[in-house]
């Protein structure tokens, strides 16, 4: 089944991750966020290598709404440059797909 995306970003604290998540879900951008405490990252910024804790945020939307997404997540998101990816869903069950769906409320 075609047509959806898992997007992934990431949040300096649980706070800012809750706070994304629930304002994406409430405006029906996307159909839920799972949020994954403590993940460590490592990378460079501005020149200077960095290891930092922080919170995973992962979305499930249509790929068609991933530039709404991304924009909104950059509106709400305290990073200069926040981490938003896209996967494409290859396969997915078909009730958990139209749950999506029926969960987004942008057209």
């Amino acid at each position: 089944m075609s047509g959806f995306v898992v997007i992934f970003s990431t949040a300096g604290n649980l706070e800012d991750a809750r706070k994304i998540g629930q304002t994406l879900v409430e405006e029906g951008l996307v159909a839920c966020c799972n949020i994954v405490q403590s993940v460590e990252s490592i990378f460079k910024w501005q020149g200077t290598l960095n290891t930092e804790r922080e919170v995973l945020m992962i979305f499930k939307t249509r790929d068609d709404m991933f530039d709404t997404v991304e924009k909104r997540i950059k509106q709400l998101h305290t990073y200069e440059v926040p981490e938003v990816i896209a996967i494409p869903v290859s396969q997915g069950s078909k009730d958990y797909l139209d749950w999506v769906l029926k969960e987004l409320t942008v057209d």
